[in-house]
């Protein structure tokens, strides 16, 4: 079994899953890391450019565990929509529902 999920099913993704849990305590810690890593790197002192680093590898990680979620999400999401449209304007134009 693999430590992150990679590859999802619609009614999987839409489920609370420790990818989230990863994804809400990384997503605050890279925010906070990357406004004091500038702040720092702009001062010139070296520890602003590691936490700067660091918080680069934050959001890598962050983008990498949950972006496949969310593109499956909004793929389902896309899907419906279209076939929402269509029979909206099938409606609209009096055919047969």
């Amino acid at each position: 079994m693999r430590l992150i999920r990679r590859e999802w099913t619609p009614a999987d993704a839409d489920e609370w899953t420790k990818e989230d849990w990863i994804a809400i305590v990384l997503s605050p810690l890279a925010y906070v890391a990357i406004a004091v890593g500038v702040a720092l790197s702009l001062l010139l002192l070296p520890v602003g450019f590691i936490i700067l680093g660091i918080a680069v590898v934050m959001t890598v990680l962050m983008h990498w565990v949950i972006d496949p979620k969310l593109k499956t999400i909004s793929q389902d999401y896309e899907q419906k929509q279209k076939h929402f449209l269509q029979e909206l304007e099938k409606t609209q134009r009096w055919e047969d529902v």
